[in-house]
């Protein structure tokens, strides 16, 4: 533990010295309050998986981030983007020995995850935090890209993500009025997951229905097999999250074998659809959120909007 209080101390030093006029150009207001930054941050660490996908998306490649939670460290679909990166621990776990060791000039991380160790943190570079995760995807975008010194390209970025949702909208059309169910099985557990979601919060923003069971302002319910009924819909997509032990995949192949699954109209009908776990849901940034609009556009059979 002295090491790593030498390591913060000469860290904070550090921080100290850079205090010469116009070394921090730009205050910024975020969860833990304000804080001043890089007018052109260099070396930027990330702390939450969407983080990552919004620096991604505005041309940044940080110097340090947390690891993905699925992947060999990172999900497939970033990965050839994040081949010079270091792992920095997990959202949940971070570790601070390796970021200082990285001296960055920027840290980026989440108030849900990291609230206990922002003033560590903070001792090791400028930190600033989002207010909390599920749907707000979006909105951190805006708050991580401004930091960066990547406003504009942010905001940019995000208009032209809207403007899908909304030509996605336009092609859907009277299929709009259709409910859509989520559904999701882990490793002991499933889940029905309602509006304050990755997917369900697209799902909003498109204008599509959820079943009325489904139709709440709220995260999820974890159920056991007597809920399978309130799975139905017009279409169903389900994911699953696969740690690499096959046994959240064992789980999703027992419930969908299970009479009160196959006899669910939606799954009559074929439009129960297996979608990937990441893109869904865990990844929950603007990368991924891309990527499942593609898969509206498939299923739904829509021109496409790239």
């Amino acid at each position: 533990m002295s090491t790593l209080r030498n390591t913060f101390a000469a860290m904070a030093c550090a921080t100290v010295l850079a205090l010469a006029p116009g070394a921090f150009a730009r205050e910024i207001t975020h969860a833990m309050g304000t804080t001043d930054v890089p007018d052109s941050p260099q070396r930027i660490v990330i702390l939450t998986n969407e983080g990552t996908e919004a620096l991604l998306a505005v041309g940044i490649t940080p110097v340090g981030a947390v690891r993905s939670w699925v992947g060999e460290p990172w999900y497939d679909h970033i990965a050839a983007d994040m081949a010079d990166v270091t792992v920095v621990g997990e959202e949940s776990a971070v570790n601070l020995e390796a970021i200082a060791a990285l001296e960055p000039d920027l840290i980026i991380g989440n108030k849900m995850r990291q609230e206990k160790i922002y003033d560590q943190l903070s001792a090791i570079a400028p930190t600033v935090m989002s207010e909390r995760l599920r749907g707000d995807w979006k909105v951190n975008m805006a708050l991580y890209t401004d930091a960066a010194g990547k406003g504009a390209e942010g905001k940019a970025a995000l208009e032209t993500y809207d403007g899908r949702i909304a030509k996605i909208a336009e092609e859907a059309g009277p299929l709009l009025e259709e409910k859509v169910s989520l559904v999701r099985f882990m490793s002991g557990m499933t889940r029905i997951y309602y509006k304050d979601t990755f997917a369900g919060l697209i799902l909003s923003e498109i204008g599509f229905k959820r079943p009325a069971s489904q139709d709440k302002p709220e995260f999820a319910d974890d159920v056991g097999k007597e809920r399978i009924p309130d799975f139905d819909g017009d279409r169903l997509f389900y994911f699953v999250y696969e740690i690499g032990d096959g046994v959240a995949e064992k789980v999703a192949a027992e419930w969908t074998a299970d009479p009160l699954w196959q006899n669910l109209p939606v799954v009559k009908a074929g439009k129960a659809y297996a979608v990937s776990d990441t893109i869904w849901n865990t990844a929950g940034g603007f990368i991924a959120a891309n990527l499942l609009l593609d898969d509206i556009e498939k299923h739904y059979e829509l021109a496409s909007t790239r």
